[in-house]
């Protein structure tokens, strides 16, 4: 067996009142694809800032090809080709591939002017691509490029560095299905180049198809290390949290009542020659499935008013009204759960409290001041029943992880007593434990009387949380689907535009 490339041993990381880690030890061999699982929280970021000599470790020792690195810095951590690939990718979609893959690294002409040479900076590049299969060229525009193929570029980023380790982290988690299965196609390339991955997933299927070994860390500790015979999905969740987990779907308490919502000939601005016509009912988790550009997330937006529809009309409870905007969609009890609820669904430099209460001041206020004793016990409250994990509401959205902001965002609309949430990829970046804990409250809401609209790319999410299914190809629903007739041929079927038989 080769040498390892890299050994971390007894890291620890100390913050104020947190050991982040305690006492890991890591080892990666050259072609190994690792795979690095863990709840969020468990010290996976910590220890690949570590890793990229980012963060310094309170203790431990950091070895490179047997040779113990001392200080090992973010140039350091570079030379020992040691590369990153983000979540959040990091391009510039006004210059090319080429450019974008030597970004400040460019081969020059000789001469005084040290003028970039293109060719060469293009012939490099193309080699580059080449060994990635990619379908494109160095010349295109990134910003012509999907995710996936920027993802690509992001790979061939690090191999230009000379990579012998690349760290992918959560590299699916905006991916449709067969681009995920080509960015999977590229590292099982790498691993046969000889180069080493670590992948680091919430979608434990793909880390039981690639990893050649499993990590596990729970609460900054390594907890278990499985071979490539060990790897599960049941046996990962069971070390991520501590306990078997039997119950992450549930089925509803009873039957679905009438309609609170209906859409009848609604047509979107994006996609105006497209007319969608459905039902979501009272107790009801009713999923939208389809392709990325299905108009799914398009029809929420509508729904909401954070576009106005073109024709068709909105029926709420038996009547007809106007959603011109977000306000008259709150007023109605019609909530969004947004995809990129950093974005759209948090001011992430504000307070877990403050982001709780602040779309509902006017509840809180007594001539026309904000009664601060009120505000905050609404804050207490709805942390204390959604379980959201945080110090105090004190605390800044912005420090939780995925699953306790996606908490709050719920927590804001709950206060409010909605009739109708609408959860576009509800359990986007979030892992098992915390989307086990997003199901249960889902399933809490509707048994409650709530209405769902849920939009998810997960298949699995789908089938297994769905009461029944819609499906919407090129903008218009394609069919749907009952809780037995699910599964994914048929979803797929319907979202390419065939048959669910």
């Amino acid at each position: 067996m080769a040498a390892p490339f890299l050994t971390m041993t007894g890291i620890c990381k100390q913050y104020p009142g947190v050991r982040a880690l305690d006492g890991v030890t890591f080892v990666v061999s050259p072609g190994e694809v690792i795979g690095l699982v863990g709840e969020n929280g468990a010290g996976k970021s910590t220890l690949m800032k570590i890793l990229g000599g980012v963060t310094t470790p309170t203790e431990g020792m950091i070895e490179i090809d047997g040779a113990g690195i001392e200080g090992l810095t973010v140039n350091a951590s570079m030379e020992a080709g040691i590369a990153f690939v983000h979540q959040e990718l990091n391009l510039f979609d006004n210059l090319d591939v080429a450019a974008n893959i030597f970004i400040g690294r460019e081969p020059t002409r000789a001469g005084l002017l040290r003028l970039v040479d293109d060719a060469a900076l293009h012939r490099q590049a193309r080699s580059l691509l080449d060994q990635l299969g990619a379908d494109f060229g160095p010349e295109r525009p990134v910003a012509e490029l999907s995710l996936a193929q920027m993802q690509l570029v992001e790979i061939a980023k690090a191999l230009s560095l000379k990579a012998r380790l690349v760290i992918m982290d959560e590299p699916t988690s905006s991916l449709t299905a067969s681009e995920t299965e080509r960015l999977l196609a590229v590292v099982s390339r790498l691993r046969a180049d000889g180069v080493s991955v670590i992948f680091i997933s919430h979608r434990l299927a793909e880390v039981e198809h690639l990893a050649d070994r499993v990590v596990v860390l729970r609460d900054g500790r390594t907890v278990a290390e499985l071979a490539r015979g060990e790897i599960d999905a049941a046996t990962m969740i069971r070390h991520m949290i501590g306990r078997e987990l039997k119950t992450v779907y549930r089925p509803p308490a009873a039957p679905p009542g009438e309609p609170i919502i209906e859409l009848s000939g609604l047509r979107t601005v994006y996609r105006p020659q497209a007319a969608v016509s459905l039902v979501v009912r009272r107790g009801e988790i009713l999923g939208l499935a389809g392709l990325v550009g299905s108009g799914r997330t398009e029809l929420a937006r509508t729904m909401f008013g954070l576009d106005r529809a073109v024709a068709g009309k909105i029926g709420l409870a038996g009547s007809k009204v106007e959603i011109g905007s977000p306000g008259d969609a709150i007023e109605r009890g019609v909530y969004l759960v947004p995809e990129d609820r950093k974005r759209s669904g948090l001011i992430i430099d504000f307070s877990v409290g403050d982001n709780i209460t602040l779309a509902n001041l006017p509840a809180y206020a007594r001539f026309g001041l904000i009664d601060a004793v009120r505000e905050l016990d609404q804050a207490k409250a709805q942390r204390a029943r959604l379980e959201i994990r945080c110090p105090d509401t004190t605390v800044r959205v912005g420090l939780l992880s995925g699953g306790n902001q996606q908490k709050v965002v719920l927590a804001k609309w709950l206060s409010m007593a909605p009739r109708l949430l609408i959860f576009d990829e509800p359990t986007r970046g979030i892992d098992v434990g915390a989307k086990a804990e997003i199901y249960r409250l889902m399933r809490e809401f509707s048994d409650s009387g709530v209405g769902i609209l849920m939009i998810s790319s997960d298949m699995e999410e789908v089938i297994g949380v769905s009461d029944r299914v819609a499906v919407m190809h090129e903008g218009r629903i394609a069919g749907f689907l009952e809780r037995h007739e699910l599964s994914e041929r048929a979803i797929l079927s319907l979202a390419i535009g065939r048959s669910a038989t």
